[in-house]
């Protein structure tokens, strides 16, 4: 086990050397001026902040001062902010995003995993097909049309809950983004469970479990629900980085302060230092996500188990 934890960081981390080579070079290769803003700037000052970023060096010095900087934990200064921090931006909006992500995964998970179940006990039955086309509906139904409906009916129609805007500790501003982000997760883990439940249920221990009278619901819970999770629990860990990651749509119809915004405006305005800080997050979340799952596979696994 000890040497499959190694191999995995050394993998990590050129992974991530990689992500941050490939991401460097797109940005410098990208057109446009990375200086360029809507208020003019003396000639003085450009040449100062040109100098401390290195853009008046060749492409591979700026490459090893960027790099010697992220390892160090120093991402640099925003050009689009005017010098702020990044580091102070990511602390600002990270936070967010997270918090709509879990919030999100919960949703997710107390619709997907139970809804799968009881499709795979109801096999064939109206139940079954029932839910199903509901999930089909929410992986089909993209988050800009599903968010906009639910702001418009709950938020404007009924004023049952906020249509905008996001309050760290005003819980019902969360509601609707974090359904809307959610939805489509619990689609998609719903039709995993039930493909993993139907797989463990059609099982000999199932048949003989009957045959001695043990109850329907005691087989589904105590010797079907750890075998039936593990197709729906290897998707949870990039489920959750791609909740983190890919929340732009949702953070946009609601107003949400988050990390994707930021994203999107540093590409924008071509503010590198942004990009790369939060292109190696987002790499950083995949990679741990993964890492996560696995283990969970491993532990609900014993066959994974013995072969690590």
């Amino acid at each position: 086990m000890f040497k499959i934890l190694l191999s995995r960081l050394l993998q990590s981390i050129l992974v991530l050397y990689l992500l941050f080579t490939i991401t460097f070079f797109l940005t410098r290769a990208m057109p446009g001026n990375l200086l360029a803003s809507e208020r003019a700037m003396p000639e003085h000052i450009r040449a100062k902040v040109e100098a401390y970023y290195g853009l008046n060096k060749p492409l591979t010095t700026q490459y090893a001062m960027q790099l010697g900087n992220f390892v160090q934990g120093d991402p640099g200064y925003s050009y689009r902010l005017e010098g702020r921090p990044v580091i102070e931006v990511i602390q600002q909006a990270l936070p967010v995003s997270f918090q709509l992500g879990i919030t999100a995964m919960i949703v997710a998970l107390s619709i997907g995993i139970p809804a799968g179940c009881i499709a795979a006990a109801r096999k064939n039955s109206l139940i079954d097909t029932g839910s199903m086309m509901l999930a089909m509906l929410g992986i089909c139904l993209p988050a800009f049309v599903i968010g906009p409906i639910l702001a418009e009916y709950f938020g404007r129609k009924l004023g049952a809950l906020p249509a905008y805007g996001w309050e760290a500790g005003t819980p019902n501003t969360w509601i609707l983004p974090a359904i809307t982000l959610g939805l489509a997760y619990a689609a998609y883990l719903s039709r995993l469970t039930r493909a993993g439940m139907l797989e463990t249920l059609s099982q000999d221990f199932v048949r003989t479990a009957r045959a001695k009278g043990v109850p329907g619901s005691q087989i589904l819970i105590r010797h079907c629900l750890r075998g039936g999770l593990i197709p729906a629990v290897a998707y949870i860990g990039p489920a959750f980085a791609g909740i983190v990651s890919g929340s732009l749509v949702v953070e946009t119809v609601f107003q949400v302060p988050g990390l994707g915004r930021q994203f999107i405006k540093a590409i924008e305005t071509l503010d590198v230092p942004m990009i790369l800080c939060v292109t190696m997050i987002y790499g950083t979340l995949v990679i741990l996500a993964n890492f996560v799952t696995d283990l969970a596979g491993a532990w609900l696994n014993p066959r994974l188990r013995k072969s690590a």
